[in-house]
């Protein structure tokens, strides 16, 4: 539990991810941009949007951090229940990780994501342990049938419900082994185990979306990877999608790469000890999924911290007269903690809005509502959702659901920053007299903002301290 209060303190920082806007916008109306669409539209986030869009009608932002806190803890609690008392250093190491990492604590889909394969990492290996004794009760079939409606619900909140019953099916595996190694392999045991595990695979079938609900994943993993020719530009230009690995080498966030290289190959090492154990084996693929795109770190950190073997006995060790009844290993652990404490509320100053307005344009927005123009709007990707919720009468370029774009859309898109003279020609092609721009977070249009600037047809019409919007006369 003090692990889980620490992770919703430090998960109270305004909405800096930016996708969070166009969930919120596709939960009033789903958002459609003008550019062409890849085909079938499956809203996998559906029930996330929902959600989100509630909680940011009764409070706004806020009342959406608040909430994105409490789940944040919770997760971290599911994860770290089962994993024994904890000593002084273990709290401190978590503590310490936790910090580092806190920014990664956003409201996106991978929460919920999260909080059901916390779910499942505390109810599925029972509901197995139950089955496999023979314990066949009104309770164990109801928490099975509740499992089951989770994974229905999970369907639609992020593409990422494929984890549950890849879960279950290695919880499932690891029965059947040690009850064929014992002798207890029998029809009553396998049946059931089967069948639940078979019927989570099939919750995608009852929704509407059916079988492309099913294969949606897949396209996931192939852009997440570059696994075809199609994939490669996404898995490579998309910041999140890219390995720790090839940001250290790249100079981006080094600390935070190496940081998160070590520690990968910490919970490497320590699933290779335990290989026999369903947890260690998925610690393992989480480590290796981290190392594969730094987006998926979040989906192993709260693996890692639950399964850390450190003992819980502390050495006694006497302290001088001036701290009576405190051990020096107590002092040691108490001293770092005050000072992140510390380093937190000293953060907490320098947020004077939970919305993150140096990454979305509150106030290009609210001009651009105002100043109504006649053309088409193109936009930054990462500004696309904001744009969507709060100025729907225009219809925007591009937001940040990739995999509803094609390689070469994204590639021509990509190709403007560095090509001013093709942006010059499909504008005028397309009917698009209004560009918007960040100028500082994601910043990578300078050379195509010095063009317009330069051109005769085109004009900065709007200017703020991270935005600026350029008007066709």
């Amino acid at each position: 539990m003090v692990i889980a209060f620490f992770v919703i303190l430090f998960a109270i920082f305004p909405l800096t991810d930016t996708d969070i806007w166009w969930h919120l916008a596709c939960a009033r109306e789903w958002v459609t941009t003008w550019t062409p669409v890849r085909m079938p539209i499956v809203n996998v986030h559906e029930y996330f949007q929902l959600v989100v869009g509630f909680v940011y009608g009764l409070g706004g932002a806020p009342l959406l951090v608040a909430i994105k806190a409490v789940l944040w803890g919770i997760v971290f609690w599911l994860f770290l229940r089962r994993s024994g008392s904890a000593s002084l250093a273990k709290w401190v190491l978590c503590l310490v990780f936790l910090f580092l990492f806190r920014y990664q604590f956003e409201m996106r889909p991978v929460l919920f994501s999260l909080l059901f394969l916390g779910v499942y990492w505390n109810a599925i290996p029972w509901l197995a342990k139950e089955w496999y004794e023979s314990r066949f009760g009104v309770k164990r079939v109801a928490y099975a049938a509740l499992i089951l409606v989770v994974q229905w619900l999970w369907c639609k909140c992020q593409g990422l419900y494929v984890l549950g019953p890849i879960f279950a099916t290695l919880v499932l595996c690891a029965c059947l082994l040690e009850s064929k190694k014992q002798g207890r392999l029998c029809a009553k045991f396998v049946v059931p185990q089967v069948a639940f595990v078979l019927l989570l695979w099939t919750m995608p079938f009852l929704h509407r979306e059916g079988l492309a609900l099913f294969l949606y994943p897949f396209g996931l993993l192939d852009r997440l990877l570059g696994l075809t020719q199609s994939a490669a530009i996404f898995a490579s230009e998309i910041a999140e999608n890219r390995s720790p690995v090839t940001l250290l080498m790249a100079g981006e966030n080094w600390i935070v790469s190496v940081i998160m290289i070590v520690l990968s190959l910490v919970g490497m090492v320590l699933a290779g000890l335990n290989c026999r154990s369903v947890k260690s084996l998925w610690m393992l693929a989480m480590a290796i999924l981290a190392l594969v795109a730094e987006r998926n770190f979040v989906l192993f950190l709260p693996v890692l911290l639950g399964m850390l073997p450190i003992s819980s006995k502390q050495p006694k060790v006497a302290t001088s007269s001036l701290i009576p009844h405190i051990s020096l290993p107590t002092v040691y652990c108490l001293l770092p903690t005050l000072f992140i404490l510390g380093l937190w509320v000293r953060s907490l100053f320098a947020y004077d809005s939970m919305v993150a307005y140096q990454r979305v344009p509150v106030q290009a927005s609210e001009w651009m509502a105002e100043h109504s123009h006649s053309g088409k709007l193109f936009n930054d990707d990462r500004a696309g959702g904001y744009l969507a919720l709060m100025n729907p009468a225009d219809s925007i370029y591009i937001d940040g659901r990739f995999i509803l774009k094609t390689a070469d859309f994204f590639e021509r898109y990509l190709n403007y920053a560095e090509d001013p003279a093709l942006f010059m020609h499909d504008a005028d092609s397309l009917g698009i007299d209004r560009a918007l721009f960040p100028l500082r977070y994601y910043a990578r249009w300078d050379k195509l903002m010095l063009a317009l600037d330069r051109d005769s047809r085109w004009h900065l019409a709007y200017r703020d301290e991270y935005f600026a919007v350029f008007d066709k006369y």
